[in-house]
Formats: structure tokens, C-alpha cells, sequence
């Protein structure tokens, strides 16, 4: 294969792609030139995840890549009817974040069980007040999403003893792990025995807005509440009232509708509301990992061979084998 074009979307900093250096032509791009450099890349690196500019540089007609690969596990921030429409390959970072937001989610489900922050507060005011903790053992948790993630957290729970029920698009009874796995219509019925609910899906029409006010008042006041998927997944409204009405007894977003959160967004002061900045995956040496993830499977693209992580496009994720 003669020498390819990599356009990357966004640079700061810059991915090591050093294994590309002679066989392949790399080009940095932002926001505004990305639709003037489209058709002259082979291979699209949408390095800034969080940009959705892909979706509106995105050509209709004419020369455009033939593989876009997203350095995220979400592909919402991309997918257009235009590009799901044509040809073009499109791949994500699965295997990258999974178990380092399992033990995210671990480690706030720990923290609220054993009130770590209340800990830290009474601390801070130099207070000595004995206090009775949940057991972790026994409780119950709805993990809403079935892909790597969700099955990650629901893995990681399974070992501090946490009963899991683990629900995907479709329900399947024979999951080597879970056994039962619950379609997504079970769901209503699963919420009212939980005592965490941890929403891991993908961002698709199916799933914008699931967790509402309905959603919310369904749970029990002892429920947990934890959002590491998406943020426009979760009615930000919905969540604050069922919180500051103690309807649920507590919550932890890493995501957001808008990010970075607004300084005057009313979610930096609700009670029993732990918020994190999209940082539940990112641990230290995430982005080497990306860029070796991005060069592995470009050997395997300029080889000719198939593609790891290869998104079905119009479902919105990859889908489990």
C-alpha cells in the first residue's frame, strides 16, 4: 500500500504515532479546517473526542476517509446520517477504559457504603461522631448497559459480594457470567429493588433521556444513582429534584449534558451529589495506550485485514459477540 494520509483531529498533546513515521503522511487538524482537510485523509484519528465537529464537517458527496477511528469508547459525538449512510469504517477505544471505570465505579460505591465523604467533612470540623456504615454484601445493583463497560463494573461489583442485574438491548439467559442478562424493557420492573443503579450505555435514540423522573421515582429512597455512559443519558433536572426531595439517597456523575459543567449549574451544590469531571476511565498512560491501540489496528488496515472494534453504525456501539 503506498504511503496513507492520517488526519488527527486535535492535538493537545499530540499522540505518539511513531510506529506510522514512513508509512503514513500524518496531518494535525482542528475544528475549523477539519471539513477542508476531509477529503484529502484516508484515515480520520478523532483524537478530541469530545468534539463533535466530525458530525458537521462530515462530506455528503466527494472524496472523504475510508476509516474513522474515535480514541473514545462512545461514538455519539460522531455518527451523522451522512457517515452512517456510506462506506466508511468506523472503530473505537474498546479495551482501552473498561476496568479503569469499573473500579471508579467501585470506588464510589464504596465511598457512599461507607459514607467516606462524610468521614472527610466531620474531619475537617475536627468532630468525633461514630456513625453505622452500609454492608456492601447483599445489596443489589441495575448495571444498565451490557457491552464491555457494563460488564466490567458488573464483574467488579460481583467480586465485593453485590448482587447484579445486568440489563442490555436484548435479554439473554445463558451469559457465561451474569446467566441472566435482562432486555432493556425489564428495566422498570428491576429499578424498585435496587440499591445502585449504574448507567454504563451507550448514547443511542433508544437511551437519550432514560434515566427521567419516571426513572428516578421508581427507585427506592435507599438507591444510589451513578452515571459513567453519557451524559444527555440522565434529565439533569430529574436527578436534582429526586435529590434535593430525598427521593434517592444519593448520586455520582462523571458526565454531563454540558461539559465542562457550567460554574453556575445548580448540580455543584445539590446534597449527596458527587461530581467528577469526565475522568472515570482516565488513568495515567490512557493516552500512550490509545495512540498503540490506533496503531495496532492500522497495521491491520493497511494489511488488508479486518478490524478490531469495528461499530455497527447504525446501532451506535460494537456490538458483543
Amino acid at each position: 500500500m503506498s504511503e496513507s494520509t492520517v488526519l488527527v483531529l486535535g492535538s493537545d498533546p499530540p499522540p505518539k504515532l511513531d510506529r506510522l513515521t514512513g508509512r503514513a503522511r500524518v496531518i494535525f487538524t482542528d475544528e475549523a479546517s477539519l471539513a477542508d482537510r476531509l477529503p484529502t485523509a484516508d484515515v480520520l484519528l478523532a483524537w478530541d473526542f469530545t468534539s463533535d465537529a466530525i458530525r458537521a464537517a462530515w462530506p455528503e458527496k466527494g472524496p472523504k476517509p475510508r476509516w474513522v477511528h474515535t480514541a473514545s469508547a462512545g461514538v455519539d459525538q460522531l455518527l451523522c446520517p451522512a457517515l452512517i449512510a456510506d462506506d466508511t469504517l468506523v472503530t473505537n477505544a474498546r479495551g482501552v477504559f473498561e476496568q479503569p471505570i469499573a473500579e471508579y465505579v467501585a470506588g464510589l460505591v464504596i465511598a457512599m457504603a461507607k459514607d467516606l465523604y462524610g468521614s472527610w467533612e466531620l474531619q475537617r470540623q475536627r468532630r468525633w461522631q461514630h456513625r453505622e456504615t452500609l454492608r456492601l454484601a447483599g445489596t443489589r445493583a441495575v448495571v444498565v448497559g451490557s457491552g464491555p463497560i457494563g460488564r466490567a463494573i458488573g464483574a467488579t461489583l460481583l467480586a465485593l459480594g453485590v448482587k447484579v442485574d445486568l440489563v442490555g438491548r436484548r435479554e439473554r439467559s445463558d451469559d457465561p457470567q451474569f446467566g441472566l442478562v435482562h432486555a432493556s424493557d425489564a428495566l422498570n420492573g428491576l429499578l424498585p429493588h435496587a440499591d445502585w443503579v449504574v448507567c454504563a450505555a451507550p448514547l443511542t435514540d433508544a437511551t437519550r433521556g432514560l434515566f427521567d423522573q419516571a426513572a428516578f421515582s421508581r427507585m427506592p429512597s435507599r438507591a444510589r444513582f451513578i452515571n459513567v455512559g453519557r451524559g444527555p443519558l440522565v434529565v439533569e433536572d430529574a436527578l436534582v429534584a429526586a435529590l434535593r426531595e430525598w427521593r434517592i439517597a444519593a448520586a455520582a456523575l462523571d458526565v454531563f449534558e454540558q461539559e465542562p459543567l457550567p460554574a453556575d449549574s445548580p448540580l455543584w451544590d445539590v446534597p449527596h451529589l458527587i461530581v467528577s469531571p469526565h475522568m472515570s476511565g482516565d488513568t495515567l498512560g490512557w493516552r500512550d495506550a490509545l495512540a498503540e491501540q490506533f496503531q495496532d489496528n492500522f497495521d491491520r488496515w493497511a494489511a488488508g485485514e479486518p478490524l478490531h472494534n469495528l461499530v455497527d453504525k447504525r446501532l451506535g456501539y460494537v456490538p458483543v459477540q
